[in-house]
């Protein structure tokens, strides 16, 4: 794996940019095999592509050295292209002709119907065009991109313009090119080709010089601002000019027009490495870019690149501390993990920035979190010898006893001769003493989601010997175990229309809501009800819009970063990792889903859960043998959480999902609750108590007693003589 992996070496591990890619064709094998042309095949038509198109033909036309688009209006939407190393291309009849007639070269993807070029005859009633320096290489040898034929069979033809549509009458356009017309078939191209005075490669190299007057007379001459550089990792202008700190081209880029209806899709066009270009100017250090990407709303500031590297890990790991607090400000996950599982944490701590560390821990990322092979910042740091991050993380309590997978210890991983080994080994003594001096032992486990989560679940209890909870099986969406007959068939759902982020009241699913009742955000609106909350269908896969669009937030998952803990009277219950807005999805109920028939027959009820709030409930959620971190929410009098009944993949009315939504604005460290429900303390206050603490509980032995003494005749009253059951444990999870 080329991934970096900071885990044991002796030597400074390679920074993620010291990494190549090493071209695949540079060495070959006799069981290779040419990539043969796709002339002849169709995609199905792509929402992103006609927009890009605008309803015109994408074709460009490669005459004596010159380029001519052709913009002839399109009447069938599926898309061809002559290779997979060219983009997807809607094309007029005309040109869709010359597709499967092998017209178009494979290499370039440029038409060749008139000037100098090769051409291929496998057969006499066949032939294969394309350039010559496009013929596909093998073992220094040439071959047809078509057919594989040995290059030196074909021979070097040139077709005059005129002879370019010898089969159709032709149709003298601007700049002296010709386009076809097919017989039957009325002249539909109203809009004239546009000759272009320079190649799209010239774009890339001007933004990436900074040279501004350059590239805007190519912009205003029609080049296509989304070309893409086979001999650049596949970047396009915005990736050069981002990378080489050009602002005013970014800002030029961003802002043009041109050729396209919606340049929202080029801040998702990807190099071969996966970088967009807030990658490259997160890396490089250019702020001015960085804010301005931000600025426009429209580019997604946790873009994973192909290691899971985010524009907050590059910023982190090239120490640009004032890119990682504009990063922060504008909403970047810091929880989120790379291939191998680090967060930003490790890398701050690999780069040795004390400074970042910093701000990410003020931002309370998990000091504690290991990657794939159980190392924590603390080893990062220790490793490195970064003695300034080492005593930050000490002193912020990080586990100086923690193993890794190879069971070292943050000391075992530095030299013994540095300052950073002999500063953990005088914590390590310093803390053991407190540990050996401890009345209770402390338990810990990184995650107890296993990875299935967005982001861990760490699981501590230093309350008493009881080990991590076990018994069950971790999911984290809803599972069955008999047939439950729900209703997925995409043709029964309702979906909107919508072409970007669903804002408009017009959207059908914010319709089927009353309303969107999401913010920009994805938390609820203030005015959203949280006594009878409504049912809230979010946009499906039967929708039009973008995936990332407002109206998506319970199925995105678990986002908020939660921590498993031992309550002195309650057993386990669950609090927030973070300050949670009020408003923030938190979590989802999960569990197996199973009709009330079989939940009656169950012993254990202390993990079912209701799918509908009508006295004959149909069916119902039990958490005991499968369930996520909900499982464990403890019940409060003054709850924190409120459930809402949401849809996301289908619209079946009895298989609601159940989200826990902030119900008041939530600080780190605080525990996690909501309200059981009068129905379930009508039974189980016969057998325990409430434990939430609050001057408002109306369960605890206190609450009861006065209830049972209100309701019985003063005449009747004797003194108890149940026992105490104050320090009984409450339900650690929902009827």
């Amino acid at each position: 794996s080329a991934w970096l992996r900071p885990r044991k070496r002796k030597k400074r591990i390679k920074a993620k940019g010291d990494f190549h890619i090493i071209n695949p064709c540079a060495e070959t094998t006799e069981a290779q095999e040419l990539p043969l042309c796709s002339c002849r095949m169709e995609t199905p038509k792509s929402r992103e592509i006609l927009t890009l198109a605008d309803r015109k033909c994408m074709a460009t036309e490669s005459i004596d050295g010159q380029l001519i688009r052709c913009q002839g209006a399109i009447l069938k939407h599926e898309m061809m292209r002559p290779s997979n190393s060219v983009q997807l291309l809607v094309l007029c009849e005309d040109h869709r002709n010359g597709m499967v007639k092998h017209q178009c070269c494979p290499g370039c993807g440029f038409f060749c119907r008139a000037g100098t070029f090769m051409e291929c005859q496998p057969d006499i009633s066949i032939s294969h065009r394309f350039h010559r320096a496009c013929a596909s290489v093998l073992k220094g040898q040439s071959f047809c991109p078509h057919c594989g034929e040995e290059a030196s069979k074909a021979k070097e033809v040139t077709i005059a313009k005129a002879d370019t549509t010898s089969t159709v009458p032709p149709v003298v356009v601007h700049g002296g090119a010709t386009a076809a017309v097919p017989e039957g078939r009325a002249d539909t191209t109203t809009d004239m080709p546009k000759k272009l005075r320079f190649h799209p490669k010239q774009l890339y190299h001007s933004a990436k010089q900074g040279e501004l007057k350059k590239v805007f007379l190519m912009l205003v001459d029609g080049i296509d601002p989304n070309f893409k550089m086979e001999s650049q990792n596949k970047r396009t202008p915005l990736h050069a000019a981002a990378e080489g700190g050009h602002s005013d081209i970014c800002h030029m880029l961003v802002q043009v027009r041109v050729l396209v209806i919606d340049f929202v899709l080029l801040f998702f066009f990807f190099d071969v490495e996966g970088f967009t270009c807030l990658h490259l100017a997160a890396k490089s250090g250019h702020y001015a870019i960085v804010e301005h990407l931000l600025l426009t709303g429209l580019i997604n500031i946790n873009c994973q690149d192909d290691g899971g590297w985010t524009p907050m890990i590059w910023a982190t790991e090239y120490k640009h501390v004032d890119q990682v607090k504009l990063l922060l400000s504008k909403g970047a996950d810091i929880s989120i993990r790379d291939k191998e599982e680090n967060i930003c944490l490790h890398w701050a701590a690999f780069s040795g920035c004390v400074d970042i560390a910093v701000l990410l821990l003020d931002a309370n990322c998990d000091m504690h979190a290991v990657n794939i092979h159980g190392d924590s910042p603390l080893h990062i740091a220790a490793r490195e010898n970064r003695l300034e991050c080492v005593t930050l993380f000490l002193s912020q309590g990080a586990n100086v006893f923690l193993r890794n997978r190879e069971g070292e210890t943050p000391p075992d991983c530095c030299g013994h001769n540095s300052k950073a080994w002999a500063v953990l080994q005088a914590s390590r003594k310093e803390r053991g003493i407190i540990v050996a001096e401890r009345t209770a032992p402390f338990i810990s486990m990184t995650d107890i989601a296993l990875g299935h989560e967005r982001v861990p679940i760490p699981c501590v209890n230093s309350v008493d010997s009881e080990p991590y909870p076990e018994g069950y099986k971790y999911i984290p969406e809803n599972c069955v175990t008999s047939p439950m007959n729900i209703d997925r068939n995409i043709t029964h759902m309702q979906y909107c229309v919508c072409k970007e982020n669903c804002s408009t009241s017009i959207c059908m699913c914010g319709q089927l809501s009353l309303r969107c009742w999401y913010d920009k955000t994805g938390r609820l609106l203030p005015e959203f009800c949280r006594e009878e909350p409504p049912l809230i269908f979010e946009c499906n896969h039967a929708c039009s819009c973008w995936r990332t669009c407002k109206n998506r937030v319970v199925q995105n998952g678990l986002r908020t970063k939660l921590q498993l803990f031992r309550t002195s009277k309650k057993g386990w219950g669950v609090r927030a990792h973070q300050d949670i807005p009020q408003g923030t999805f938190v979590c989802e109920y999960v569990g197996e889903i199973i009709s009330e028939a079989e939940a009656e027959m169950r012993q254990n009820d202390a993990y079912l859960f209701s799918l509908d709030d009508k006295p004959q409930d149909l069916y119902c959620i039990d958490a005991r043998f499968y369930g996520n971190i909900s499982r464990f929410l403890n019940h409060m009098c003054e709850p924190n959480l409120f459930a809402c009944r949401v849809f996301t993949t289908h619209q079946d009315l009895r298989f609601p999902h159940i989200a826990f939504f902030a119900s008041e604005n939530i600080k780190a460290g605080e525990e996690l609750g909501f309200d059981y429900g009068s129905h379930f303390w009508e039974v189980k206050s016969k057998v325990f108590n409430c434990e939430c603490g609050s001057s408002k509980c109306r369960y605890s032995s206190a609450a009861m007693a006065t209830l049972q003494a209100d309701s019985t005749p003063e005449d009747q009253q004797q003194p108890s003589a149940s026992p105490d059951t104050s320090s009984s444990n409450s339900p650690s999870s929902p009827p």
